[in-house]
């Protein structure tokens, strides 16, 4: 064999073999993206069921109880944990109101080791009128969990 022949070889080899010490790495990685992703899913699940019981508070339990939440949509900036309550309670006052929420088209974005961006869509359906729309969603990860820090939810005639 000659040089040309030895040295290509040798590269693919080295290329193989960091690539095959590596993928632990990859996986591992993946694997918490996955733990997270689950994670802040349940948490998506859980507020979907609470607020489909009529639970505003429970639903909230999903922000960031803190002075600096923020929540952006077509009424403006609401600020703190108690304003975005006041917010959510203020446009939903009844049942009727808050109809049966369904969130879908999750996208998650990991921002870091501690921060991630989730877009999706969510719908109502309510006997006075169906409304949906898109959300992006900031999350912390706190040492109690995940944690919405900001959320920027925007009505759309037919989300899509």
């Amino acid at each position: 064999m000659g040089f040309g022949r030895i040295t290509a070889l040798a590269l693919i080899f080295m290329v193989l073999l960091e690539g095959t010490l590596r993928a632990p790495e990859l996986s591992a990685a993946s694997d918490e993206r996955e733990s997270d992703r689950t994670a802040i899913t349940k948490i998506l699940e859980a507020q979907q069921n609470n607020w489909n019981q009529g639970n505003v508070d429970s639903f909230l339990e999903g922000y960031w109880r803190s002075p600096n939440l923020t929540f952006s949509g077509s009424g403006g900036i609401a600020r703190g944990w108690d304003g975005v309550l006041a917010r959510y309670k203020k446009n939903y006052p009844d049942r009727a109101a808050m109809g049966q929420l369904d969130f879908s088209s999750l996208e998650f974005h990991f921002l870091g080791n501690d921060a991630a961006l989730v877009l999706g869509h969510w719908h109502l359906a309510r006997a006075q009128g169906d409304i949906g729309g898109v959300f992006s969603l900031v999350w912390q990860r706190f040492p109690e969990g995940w944690r919405i820090v900001h959320d920027h939810t925007s009505t759309v005639d037919k989300a899509n």
